[in-house]
């Protein structure tokens, strides 16, 4: 998942832009147009949009409130239209905050870094977890592998999240099944395989080869990010 995703049609700020918010530590996906940035949204996730409004084919306005629509995370207009009308407009449809053109870089580093902090911060710490390139929201019930939904049902969505709470550790069968499925559940414990087989084909590289969640023969399983 990118950080943020910016929509500039303006090459040369856009690059002035990255410059300060990778040396921040951020990833940052550049598109220049606003059907870009909506069709990017579609498919894929990032913690913050930030938004020019004077842009080709769709306007900064109408991807806010498209944005809006989907979903709910922190939108940084910055635009050289500075009337009161423009920066209301921009409030309702959405947006957290609005800056005027020029901007002042360091200053809207501080902005951005505030907004993430509202927005992923302690009390998001629990909600949110990242094991490598596979990031599950708890609130959401989202599962996410390098910026790709992974389709879970309800078992295989709680055994992922007792392998990555558990990360390194190696889990006996029984405890996985009587985690999952309850200790005094009528299913067998082959039906423990069976998820796990599954949860490889969606999360691994390789199934017949897993690195994430490995067998110990005899024992159970140990889940190891990478």
């Amino acid at each position: 998942m990118k950080d943020i995703l910016l929509v500039e049609d303006n090459e040369e700020l856009a690059a002035l832009i990255q410059t300060f918010l990778l040396r921040d530590g951020y990833t940052v996906l550049h598109v220049t147009s606003g059907r870009e940035a909506v069709e990017y949204l579609r498919r894929h996730s990032v913690k913050l949009l930030l938004l020019d409004i004077m842009l080709p084919e769709m306007d900064g306005f109408a991807v806010c409130r498209a944005v809006r629509e989907q979903r709910d995370i922190p939108i940084l207009i910055m635009s050289a239209r500075s009337d009161r009308a423009d920066k209301l407009s921009g409030y309702e449809l959405g947006a957290d905050d609005y800056m005027e053109k020029p901007v002042d870089a360091e200053i809207l580093t501080a902005k951005i870094k505030a907004l993430m902090q509202r927005a992923y911060g302690a009390q998001r710490k629990e909600e949110v977890l990242v094991s490598g390139d596979i990031t599950v929201d708890r609130e959401a019930r989202c599962v996410r592998l390098k910026d790709r939904i992974i389709d879970l049902n309800v078992k295989e969505y709680e055994l992922l999240l007792l392998f990555i709470q558990n990360a390194g550790k190696t889990l006996r069968k029984e405890f996985l099944f009587a985690r999952i499925w309850g200790s005094d559940s009528f299913s067998e414990n082959q039906t423990l395989t069976v998820h796990v087989k599954m949860l490889r084909s969606k999360i691994e590289d390789n199934p017949r080869e897993p690195k994430r969640i490995q067998t110990v023969w005899g024992v159970g399983y140990r889940y190891e990010e990478i």
